[in-house]
């Protein structure tokens, strides 16, 4: 058993959980993108950021892969890290502005402004499908090529695969082969058709983390001397 801190919470969890598996055991919601249940962990969007410790020393780490650890100091939801998580989804939406799971994902987060060139459906490299095409289908007809900004996934020199069965599965699951009901115009890019309310309690002043890891947020419903007359602290 490995023996943690959790947004404050002290808990255990058992050896060999990663961050995410953890905080999603005990309900604390982290959100993802290219981690998918039985695919192994990637850690390629950095959508799924926690915090380790508090003060100067405090460092930002994917959840997704990094191990439970004890002793640990994990923050989820502090404003550190939901501000790197609105940056990234700030360039994934630059990136790939028509898939609905990244456009939910932003609506969710608050992100209402595309501040980034706007791209026309390019590939986010969040691996899912080279992962699926691997590990679940034992095909492997489909992996990344090159490196950097000349990095892409398809078949070994375009040509088509003797492997691949034709089966869809890496469609399935690719958040850019989704579309979504909005438009393409840059300036109108983010829809927020499907919003819902960020926490309140992180921007308030003296507060550096959520209040509370209900979805959604309650915080703003909690009654106070301040907002409920004749009610005694």
């Amino acid at each position: 058993m490995i023996n943690l801190e959790i947004n404050g919470l002290a808990v255990g969890v058992e050896d060999g959980s990663t961050l995410l598996e953890a905080a999603e055991f005990l309900g604390f919601p982290i959100p993802t993108l290219c981690h998918m249940d039985g695919l192994s962990p990637y850690g390629a969007c950095r959508l799924c950021v926690v915090q380790l410790g508090q003060g100067d020393r405090a460092r930002l780490v994917s959840s997704c892969t990094y191990p439970a650890q004890e002793g640990l100091r994990v923050w989820t939801a502090s404003n550190r890290v939901l501000r790197a998580r609105r940056m990234v989804l700030e360039l994934l939406l630059a990136s790939c502005p028509q898939s609905k799971t990244i456009q939910d994902l932003a609506s969710a987060h608050g992100v209402r402004q595309q501040r980034f060139r706007q791209e026309q459906e390019d590939c986010i490299l969040c691996g899912r499908c080279v992962r699926m095409c691997r590990e679940q289908m034992v095909a492997g007809a489909i992996g990344f090529r090159g490196r950097g900004a000349t990095r892409s996934i398809g078949t070994p020199f375009d040509r088509n695969s003797e492997q691949c069965r034709l089966c869809g599965g890496c469609i399935y699951v690719c958040p850019a082969c989704e579309l979504r009901c909005t438009f393409t115009d840059p300036d109108r890019a983010i829809c927020g058709g499907c919003a819902n309310l960020t926490p309140p309690c992180a921007e308030k002043e003296g507060f550096d983390h959520m209040m509370c890891y209900m979805n959604p947020c309650v915080a703003c419903e909690i009654p106070t001397p301040e907002t409920q007359p004749g009610v005694l602290s």
